[in-house]
């Protein structure tokens, strides 16, 4: 099993004692049809049977599985103690939960964290009948357990977040010698595909857009597929690439500008807008302290563009990486009604972020740069070297 896991469920032990909740239950049923998001962080493994996997602020750890899942509970190396049932989880789970006694009982249920709202309607109505009256009155959202415990990366995490980095950093370097003028979106995605698939891994979210590319003025920008639009003089080639390695993430976006006969540099409009995303990027990363919001480093990256004439860019300047592309927690984004109050959690060492602000250059294409970095008490460190100069190709 993942020796991440006993790790991060020992992790969790010392937020709920921070948070101030005596435990922190996940109840989950038939995981490959259905799955918690946090299962892979918290068991590695999928559950058939209605089961309960049990932290407390006192440090107790307990699984509550069927009979047949007890041995893969104890090979993780988590919980120091497993209960088996045969017919059905109500009695176990009653029981442990009066011995446990806890003022308040934390479940995955969350309005704006998705990673912290993975118990169905169904199975909490569930669970409320198997605590009883007395308990059911003591759930209260696990979101603020969830969010630290996706959000502050331990070393090993770090590790392996900066491998996927590496690695999509190789795999970059293939594709900026095989792009060439009249090879299209498609065959440049699918030429990364092949050389993520030649290491054994998968690119960070749908291959269909991962690689996304952009060629020209003309390229659809956004969660969209790549097109049979031709690489031209005189295009901007956008690239958003990243591959799932171990388990954890990269998010990287790239920029190649393609000259035109009889030039050796890229025209001034292309040149300013690549300076002004590198500002942005800077500009955020100024902001960027344990305990500040994430909103201020947004706007501070937004304001940057705005100043330089653009107009705004219509999503956050980053988010945090890990196990997930989308990391859940904390946001480095403004506050707008679809990001509820995440741009609004204060930043913590051992976060993992994007920062990808992005233009587009009026008859080039669209221009963004993503660099994937590390906070610390330190600092801001970059987890891979950052693009900070124009690709050109000829």
């Amino acid at each position: 099993m993942d020796p991440l896991i006993p790790e991060k469920v020992q992790q969790a032990v010392g937020i709920l004692d921070e948070q101030g909740i005596d435990l922190w239950l996940t109840f989950v049923r038939e995981t490959s049809a259905a799955g918690d998001p946090m299962l892979p962080l918290i068991f590695g493994a999928d559950l058939t049977w209605e089961s309960a996997l049990i932290v407390t602020r006192r440090g107790e750890r307990i699984a509550i599985v069927g009979h047949y899942e007890a041995d893969t509970a104890r090979n993780t190396g988590a919980y120091s103690e497993v209960l088996e049932f045969h017919k059905s989880i109500r009695e176990p789970l009653a029981e442990t939960i009066a011995r446990l006694d806890p003022a308040q009982i934390a479940v995955n249920t969350s309005t704006q964290n998705l990673y912290a709202d993975g118990l169905s309607h169904g199975m909490y109505q569930k669970m409320q009948d198997y605590l009883g009256a007395k308990y059911a009155s003591r759930l209260v959202s696990a979101e603020g357990i969830i969010a630290p415990l996706r959000g502050r990366k331990t070393a090993e995490e770090i590790r392996r977040i900066r491998t996927a980095v590496a690695t999509t950093a190789e795999i970059y370097q293939e594709a900026f010698e095989y792009i060439e003028v009249g090879r299209t979106e498609r065959e440049i995605n699918a030429y990364m595909l092949e050389r993520t698939g030649e290491r054994g891994l998968q690119p960070a979210w749908d291959p269909q857009s991962c690689p996304a590319v952009n060629s020209g003025p003309d390229s659809p920008i956004g969660h969209t597929m790549p097109t049979e639009i031709k690489v031209a003089p005189g295009h901007l080639v956008h690239f958003d690439f990243g591959v799932r390695q171990d388990g954890y993430c990269s998010d990287i976006q790239r920029m190649v500008y393609m000259l035109k006969p009889g030039e050796s540099d890229a025209p001034e409009p292309v040149r300013r807008a690549f300076e002004t995303i590198w500002r942005s990027i800077h500009a955020a990363i100024e902001k960027m302290k344990p305990g500040a919001p994430g909103a201020e480093a947004d706007a501070a990256a937004r304001q940057a563009v705005l100043d330089a004439g653009y107009p705004e860019y219509m999503h956050a300047t980053g988010h945090q990486l890990g196990r997930a592309v989308h990391d859940g927690g904390g946001l480095i984004g403004p506050m707008w009604e679809k990001y509820g109050d995440l741009p609004q959690i204060p930043l913590e060492a051992g976060n993992v972020f994007t920062l990808e602000p992005g233009l587009v250059v009026s008859g080039y294409g669209y221009m963004s740069i993503e660099e994937d970095v590390l906070l610390s008490e330190d600092g801001v460190e970059f987890l891979g070297p950052p693009q900070s100069e124009l690709i050109l190709k000829g």
